[in-house]
């Protein structure tokens, strides 16, 4: 019995606009997902999560300068703002700047700081997250916190720019939460 030998694959013109149409078609279904995974990002960027770089020293030792965090936008849509919050927010006196405190006193509260002691509603706060060397051991008024509004401090009370001096935050202000450092690597991992 004699086999017939096999026979060589020739490109025609028909297989070759198979193999162009089949090239276009994985062309298209690429740009689709790279153009979905793009608007995703977008709408995440835009509505959940911002990308923020720490620029100052008055939230050391938890925040240092140049790191970089993610800041939920959406959190206080769907709970509310709580004392020891490291917040987000326009700078009342100029809001084309954005700042990053802790919030410590709460609309209702009144805040006083004794010889660097935190007092709301005349208890001494527990701020474990202060570092001695850090503490400014000056004394301040009381302070009412007007309904809406917010008494921050950075948490480099010697070295920040914060409510002793200027006053309240009004709450339309704050547009996010501090939630997760991710940069630098070794130091990755959400903020307390």
């Amino acid at each position: 019995m004699t086999t017939e030998p096999e026979a060589e694959q020739v490109s025609t013109p028909e297989t070759s606009g198979t193999a162009l149409s089949t090239l276009v078609g994985e062309i298209r279904g690429w740009a689709r997902d790279v153009f979905f995974a793009i608007g995703t990002a977008i709408m995440i960027v835009v509505f959940l999560y911002q990308p923020v770089k720490v620029e100052g020293t008055s939230m050391l030792p938890e925040l240092v300068d140049q790191e970089r965090i993610f800041v939920n936008k959406f959190v206080y849509r769907i709970e509310k703002i709580q004392r020891k919050d490291i917040v987000v927010f326009w700078y009342p006196l100029d809001p084309t700047k954005s700042y990053i405190k802790r919030v410590i006193g709460m609309p209702g509260d009144v805040v006083e700081v004794r010889r660097g002691v935190v007092y709301v509603n005349d208890k001494p706060l527990d701020e474990n997250y202060i570092l001695p060397e850090y503490m400014d051991r000056r004394t301040y008024p009381p302070v009412y916190v007007e309904p809406g509004h917010y008494y921050v401090l950075g948490d480099h009370r010697n070295q920040s720019n914060d409510s002793r001096m200027w006053g309240l935050v009004p709450e339309k202000y704050i547009y996010g939460k501090a939630v997760f450092r991710y940069w630098p690597i070794d130091k990755m991992g959400s903020l307390d």
